[in-house]
């Protein structure tokens, strides 16, 4: 009898087998986070679907939403009648370089406003911060003066070098290292640690949910740049992505196949990119502390 009564207490204080397959449970937001999603998804479909359609019901109104049957003939006439693939590399050139030369000045700044005290700091901040708030047409005439003066005017280096740091990766990045607790830098310099040490041995990986969505960001707003391309560029060899797509569509008339598969090779990098960073994205708004 005590055999059973010791048995049966360890069966019940037993822990549960895990099973092979765990099923989340749905949840009422699904409700409603799922047709959101179908929201914003139908019109990235129907231009996927338009690239694929022949030219002649692209211009019936309105267009059918499934084509008929598909053909590629708007890719082959993109590929063939167009410099594309030198708009898609000259677009990749300057995003790479927005997206370094912003994750290394914007991080050093972000950090120098947030840990090093000197004169002037909270003024200097506000007064980077405050730029955001300017409207970028007011600044297209007086940048446009200084390039022409300097030489960078219908130059690839005039859509590259205005991406090279931005008022909103500073506030950002130094935000990020705000929440980053200070005893982490401190035990270091204890160690024997120099400023620079700490900040790249320490901090800047704790920094990665932020640096990722300062790239995302800068990806973004570089990728799809057009106004100041448009005016600070005329040469087709320095065309950017979006700026030579915008040739496709006239006054009096549009290629809509050329459009189309234009808009698709532009966004295609876009959607993979996110795919991939979106982890870290999401996980800049859950920040490290110290345990115990």
């Amino acid at each position: 009898m005590t055999s059973l009564l010791t048995n049966a207490k360890a069966a019940d204080i037993s822990p549960p087998v895990p099973t092979a397959h765990k099923h989340r449970r749905m949840s009422l937001w699904h409700l409603f986070l799922f047709p959101t999603a179908l929201l914003f998804a139908i019109p990235l479909v129907q231009m996927f679907l338009a690239s694929l359609s022949p030219q002649a019901e692209l211009l019936r109104f309105p267009p059918p939403f499934i084509p008929s049957h598909l053909t590629f003939t708007g890719y082959a006439r993109l590929f063939a009648s167009s410099d594309v693939l030198l708009w898609l590399g000259n677009t990749v050139l300057v995003s790479s370089v927005a997206i370094i030369s912003n994750i290394v000045l914007c991080s050093l700044a972000g950090y120098g406003f947030a840990r090093l005290k000197f004169r002037g700091r909270n003024f200097g901040f506000l007064a980077i911060v405050a730029t955001i708030m300017i409207p970028t047409q007011v600044l297209m005439i007086p940048t446009y003066l200084l390039f022409s003066r300097i030489g960078l005017v219908n130059t690839l280096g005039a859509a590259i070098v205005p991406w090279l740091a931005t008022s909103f990766g500073i506030f950002l990045m130094r935000q990020f290292f705000l929440s980053i607790p200070a005893e982490l830098e401190e035990a270091a310099v204890i160690d024997g640690c120099t400023r620079l040490q700490v900040f790249l041995r320490v901090v800047l990986p704790l920094a990665k949910p932020a640096l990722a969505t300062l790239a995302i960001f800068t990806l973004l707003g570089a990728w799809n740049d057009l106004i100041w391309p448009l005016i600070a560029i005329n040469d087709p060899g320095a065309f950017t992505l979006q700026l030579g797509i915008a040739n496709f569509q006239g006054a009096r008339r549009t290629d809509w196949a050329l459009l189309m598969a234009g808009n698709v090779v532009a966004t295609l990098p876009l959607i993979v990119f996110f795919t991939i960073a979106q982890k870290q994205f999401v996980a800049t708004m859950t920040l490290s502390g110290l345990k115990g």
